[in-house]
């Protein structure tokens, strides 16, 4: 397993991507699509972390290959470029989300990132041991 922890903004598919188990992003230009190299070589076990557009955090697990999907369901919802991912089934209550997590997305963007924390790993390893699947 790995002790990396990303932040997954995906608000045009963050339904989908809870839905049918993904993470992903889109890529149009050389520089999003070096993102994409990068997110293909995150390692199985990576946790991610994503809110959605009323602000519920969800924490993943990201593994398997990437894959490219050209569907007009992710092309309209920018998950073109995905992997697998387990998602709890419930939002984390934000007092559960690690204080580096809610930075990061308070920061704003959307560009799919490491977060670079000490204690971030061990923050999500016991929520994801308390509420994951």
């Amino acid at each position: 397993m790995s002790d990396a922890v990303y932040r997954a903004p995906m608000p045009d598919g963050i339904e989908r991507a809870l839905t049918y188990g993904l993470c992903g992003m889109a890529a149009d230009d050389e520089r999003s699509l070096r993102r994409v190299e990068r997110f293909e070589q995150i390692p199985d076990g990576s946790f991610a972390w994503t809110r959605t557009v009323r602000g519920e955090y969800f924490l993943g697990r990201i593994s398997g290959p990437l894959r490219e999907d050209r569907s007009a369901d992710a092309v309209a919802s920018n998950l073109i470029f995905v992997r697998a991912c387990v998602w709890t089934t419930e939002p984390v209550p934000e007092s559960e989300v690690p204080a580096a997590t809610l930075r990061t997305f308070a920061r704003g963007g959307r560009n799919f990132q490491q977060t670079h924390d000490p204690r971030v790993a061990a923050e999500s390893a016991s929520v994801w041991r308390v509420r994951g699947r």
